[in-house]
């Protein structure tokens, strides 16, 4: 039965702007943040911390943190690699969760961090521990849960493994991730419900990108399956420097129209969202890929009399 709502987590201040070959003003990005809280988002993937030579998008991170609003019912998540990753986020004093990615096959997994897939497992627990230590947070995420740029077909057994694996470090949540944007409806569907029976009660995430225009049909295939928290970067960017072809995030305002008109409640403001979206193609210079934001809007607002 689907969910009549969801836990809604906009990724744009990282995921939507790791990949941007513009450098995007720390100022900029706190500006999105604050748009982003105003329509609604009670957690924000705000920043990264990684190594600034290989992201140079996120090598503000500490700036980032720094400036962020002190709003009270926000939860600013902070994604981290390695444990010298999560040392850094602790210490900037302002986030709520340490978000640790680890990845299905070891292509992609030494490509994107160093290391085997088991090793990417081992270190995400570590990283949920230090969360925890710290009094903050810790998540996991599944990189390339549904197809991996390098190795191909991922096997749903494994990722099952390893979402129950990750489930015993307690995370607060196990995130799936279609890394490249390959995943169909259909794989969705077998796979969070497999993943939901293996972690319960631990809530399963999903984080699809849009790749081959896929990604709207599988937020919904992944919502009936039982996932109850959703990621969505506003405008539709994003992609991974360490994941060849992959693009943007399903957009933000894509993803709140159609679980509206669905039933399905997110808290978030869509006209909100439409209007950070056309702050935000200033700053790109360019217009984004969502969709929703280029169309007129439906229903049509009542005219005042």
């Amino acid at each position: 039965m689907t969910a009549r709502a969801i836990t809604f987590v906009e990724v744009g201040p990282r995921d939507g702007l790791q990949n941007e070959k513009m450098l995007v003003a720390t100022a900029d990005k706190l500006d999105l943040i604050r748009r982003s809280i105003a329509a609604g988002a009670r957690r924000i993937e705000v920043t990264s911390f990684v190594n600034p030579k290989r992201v140079p998008q996120m090598a503000d991170a500490e700036d980032v943190c720094a400036g962020l609003p002190a709003t009270g019912g926000v939860s600013y998540i902070g994604l981290v690699m390695n444990a010298r990753g999560a040392e850094r986020a602790i210490a900037t004093g302002t986030l709520h969760e340490l978000g640790a990615v680890c990845v299905s096959t070891d292509g992609f997994a030494m490509a994107n961090q160093g290391q085997t897939s088991a090793e990417s497992v081992d270190a995400a627990k570590a990283i949920i521990a230090m969360a925890q230590a710290a009094g903050l947070k810790g998540q996991a995420t599944i990189g390339a849960a549904f197809g991996c740029p390098f190795e191909g077909e991922v096997s749903e057994d494994r990722v099952v493994a390893m979402a129950a694996a990750l489930a015993e470090a307690n995370p607060i949540e196990v995130a799936l991730a279609d890394t490249i944007g390959v995943a169909d409806p259909a794989q969705v569907t077998r796979l969070v419900r497999r993943v939901v029976a293996a972690v319960g009660p631990i809530p399963v995430r999903v984080h699809f990108h849009n790749t081959r225009g896929t990604g709207i049909a599988n937020v919904w295939a992944a919502v009936e399956a039982g996932a109850t928290v959703v990621d969505a970067a506003l405008g539709g960017l994003g992609g991974c420097p360490f994941a060849p072809g992959a693009a943007g995030n399903v957009s933000s305002e894509d993803v709140v129209y159609m679980l509206h008109r669905a039933g399905v409640e997110t808290g978030m403001d869509l006209q909100a969202l439409i209007e950070t979206n056309r702050w935000l193609a200033g700053v790109m210079d360019r217009e984004l890929p969502s969709m929703v934001a280029k169309a007129p809007p439906f229903p049509k607002p009542v005219q005042e009399i």
